[in-house]
């Protein structure tokens, strides 16, 4: 498909800013500044653009000398700009309507959808880029209409941490959590030992439905109908929780860093929380251990995917695919993958590879099996409908927890909300 005429992109911004505004936050970078882009086109022939959410990482990192490298084995220099997560959306969006943007975009996976809606993106088919050795569940989360719109370049999901002394005091096994009931029969425990339960984010942001997701899918339900019994049970399960004393309060306004400052703290149970906390695991002081958020009934809950993917956005000048299809191939290669996916804590899009970071770092093994089970926020087709339907459904969840509405009441009226915000 070919998405580069001037009035298709023109139209399609408008609505794309919009979406973008509407906080699709995944929990892949720290926040950090950015240089300039201005120069992107203007470099001449020789240069090809990169635009990445990573700007913690600098000309030293293993990051930069990788771009780097696959520019080298393309025959080009690489200009690379790193910027803030939900800026450098807006600046793609941008430099798509002044006719300026990147040869090479790595973005948030919620945010492909909104770029490729916009026409911003040419598609894997149109420049061939081979995915099909991606996870299928990895790669639904850049797809839209039937076409795939980048390639992964890693993911990173949730999963429970927990606290080996508190269970251990409590007499708990953590091997036997395998549902939620048996979660909350845990719950209980820890509670009547005197210690905390379990702590996570529930904000009224992206953030806080990124938290909620896997209860929600966990439970059966679908995005489509919020207010589904399974749906309704999902908030039920999280507002017992406070109304018994096995969360805290503080979940309402809990950031998912927030939230690890109290795991951390060394008195809670469990902590909801991602890949990216590992390193900081390690620095508690306390031993830890991580087991799959269960299934209402069982297994592992499909947790919503972070990480970003790589595409090659719409040019004028249609002779330059043919290098940024190359330097997308390189950064996204077997060969390259498992530096990459080190450098940048995630787990990696394909199973050849997964097998080389487990390997290497067993304690990986939880998170290989979280990212499995995964999927994409804006997967199902739901593309830009995604944000209008997140949006009430953190707003419920926070009525609920709140104590000022019923579980019920709060998801009927997101449902009613979303419903005529996706017409």
């Amino acid at each position: 498909m070919r998405t580069g005429s001037s009035g298709r992109r023109a139209t399609g911004l408008g609505v794309a800013v919009l979406a973008a505004a509407a906080g699709l936050a995944a929990c892949s970078s720290p926040s950090g500044g950015a240089g300039s882009a201005s120069s992107s086109q203007a470099a001449g022939g020789g240069t090809y653009t990169i635009w990445d959410p990573y700007p913690q990482y600098d000309k030293s990192s293993d990051w930069v000398k990788l771009l780097e490298s696959c520019g080298t084995q393309a025959g080009v220099k690489v200009e690379r700009t790193g910027y803030d997560t939900s800026d450098l959306t807006n600046k793609a969006l941008l430099a798509a309507q002044q006719g300026n943007s990147p040869d090479v975009l790595i973005v948030d996976n919620p945010v492909v959808s909104t770029l490729a809606e916009a026409g911003v993106l040419t598609t894997t088919e149109e420049n061939k880029l081979d995915v099909s050795s991606i996870a299928p569940n990895l790669l639904a989360a850049g797809q839209l209409g039937g076409k795939t719109y980048g390639v992964p370049i890693g993911a990173n999901t949730l999963a429970l941490y927990y606290n080996k002394e508190v269970l251990k005091k409590a007499g708990v096994d953590a091997a036997g959590i395998k549902d939620w009931a048996s979660l909350t029969a845990a719950l209980e425990k820890v509670k009547a030992a005197g210690k905390k339960g379990i702590t996570f984010s529930a904000i009224g942001t992206e953030e806080g439905s990124f938290q909620f997701l896997p209860w929600f899918w966990g439970s059966g339900a679908n995005l489509t109908k919020l207010d589904s019994p399974e749906g309704v049970s999902a908030v039920a399960l999280w507002a017992d929780w406070l109304k018994k004393g096995y969360a805290p309060n503080s979940v309402i306004n809990n950031t998912q860093t927030t939230s690890w400052q109290e795991f951390a703290g060394g008195d809670y149970a469990f902590a909801e929380n991602g890949t990216w906390q590992l390193a900081n695991a390690k620095k508690t002081g306390f031993d830890y251990g991580i087991i799959p958020i269960p299934g209402k009934d069982g297994g592992t809950a499909p947790a919503p995917t972070g990480g970003e993917f790589v595409s090659i956005p719409v040019q004028s000048d249609t002779a330059r695919y043919a290098t940024s299809q190359k330097l997308v191939s390189c950064l996204t290669s077997t060969g390259n993958s498992l530096s990459t996916t080190t450098t940048l804590s995630y787990i990696a899009p394909t199973e050849a590879v997964q097998a080389k970071q487990v390997e290497q770092n067993p304690e990986l093994k939880v998170w290989v099996e979280a990212v499995k089970a995964a999927k994409g926020r804006t997967s199902d087709n739901l593309g830009t409908k995604y944000p209008k339907i997140s949006e009430p459904m953190w707003g419920a969840v926070q009525a609920a927890l709140s104590g000022s509405t019923s579980a019920q009441e709060a998801m009927a009226a997101a449902q009613t909300a979303a419903a005529n915000a996706t017409r």
